[in-house]
């Protein structure tokens, strides 16, 4: 389990889609300074740009780096696969249970990619106009809710179910500590909307069925 508020963005330094083990893995370096992989442990869990890994090794100095494998179906779902040595990634690590929630319940399982039609400066803000790539869930994505964009945690600004995009603000603080501000139109994200909205949605239908029989 995750917040969405992102703890450090890495460097990908490494993406083998062919490894020792025969399936695909990604090596990511982080800042010199990084804490990060100060309590890591073979087997934790980190989201990668929203998408929740198991870490398989880790180097904690000289500069911080880890590795975790990729699944297949990880790479079909995600655009992971996509990634190229150098791009900048979001990181986070699993909460613990003493953590403060500052951002909402994140699993790190990404339900579909979003392609950027548009990137718009508000002040000093910057407004993202997403397309989603199954536009079944589009549902669940409501205005003022929560959705997990690269696995940051944001707020729904503008919704348009018509034409199947909706709107998210970064304000002037998020932009330097996330990867999304960076990207362009035509560019893709990872999304996981809110699961508590698929929950009441199967409590309801159960709830509708019972009730219809």
């Amino acid at each position: 389990m995750f917040t969405g508020i992102v703890e450090e963005i890495g460097t990908v330094t490494e993406l083998n889609p062919q490894d020792e083990t025969g399936g695909t893995s990604l090596k990511v370096t982080l800042p010199e300074k990084s804490e990060l992989l100060s309590d890591a442990h073979l087997g934790d869990s980190i989201a990668i740009n929203g998408v929740c890994l198991t870490l398989t090794s880790f180097n904690p100095s000289g500069p911080p780096s880890f590795t975790v494998g990729i699944a297949p179906e990880t790479l079909r779902v995600t655009n992971l696969g996509a990634l190229t040595t150098g791009g900048r990634v979001n990181l986070e690590r699993a909460v613990r249970a003493d953590t403060r929630m500052g951002g909402h319940f994140v699993q790190g399982h990404v339900d579909t990619t979003a392609e950027i039609l548009s990137v718009t400066p508000d002040g000093n803000a910057l407004t993202f106009r997403f397309k989603p790539r199954d536009r079944s869930f589009l549902r669940y994505i409501v205005h003022k809710g929560f959705i997990a964009i690269d696995g940051t945690s944001l707020t729904v600004t503008r919704v348009d179910d018509n034409e199947s995009w909706w709107e998210v603000m970064l304000i002037s603080y998020t932009q330097s500590k996330v990867v999304v501000a960076d990207k362009k139109p035509g560019e893709t994200v990872n999304i996981e909307v809110d699961m508590m909205a698929k929950y009441a949605e199967k409590s309801m239908a159960a709830f509708f069925a019972s009730h219809a029989s």
